[in-house]
């Protein structure tokens, strides 16, 4: 099986806030047929981390790349997630577990959402 994808969110009360993670999670699937791509949150909202991580190593992936979907590194992303992951190392020996950098530290996505700010000007 191909490394599994897990797009990792923080979650909110409202259950709408979560819709543009689930389309973006489509445009993944589309873009990377194939790859078995889950969204995961942090807090407040199913399935959280390990659960997602436990689906696809049950489904056979034996390393998953964790693509954080948060604009930039608070305390979540430099104290929770990496208690997280080890947390995983050590529930699954077997799967080499990665992270991305938070996508809103990409120049790529900084340039995109730069783009969306000045449309219609």
């Amino acid at each position: 099986m191909p490394t599994g994808l897990i797009l990792f969110a923080h979650g909110a009360r409202d259950h709408g806030w979560r819709a543009p993670f689930d389309a973006l999670v489509e445009r993944v699937r589309a873009l990377a047929p194939g790859t078995p791509v889950r969204l995961a949150f942090l807090e407040l909202m199913e399935p959280d981390l390990e659960t997602a991580a436990g689906d696809l190593a049950q489904e056979g992936a034996d390393a998953i790349r964790i693509v954080p979907v948060f604009f930039g590194q608070g305390g979540h992303l430099r104290r929770d997630l990496p208690q997280r992951v080890a947390a995983l190392r050590e529930r699954l020996p077997g799967l080499s577990v990665s992270c991305a950098a938070p996508a809103g530290e990409d120049d790529a996505v900084l340039d995109a959402i730069a783009r969306f700010c000045v449309r219609g000007l």
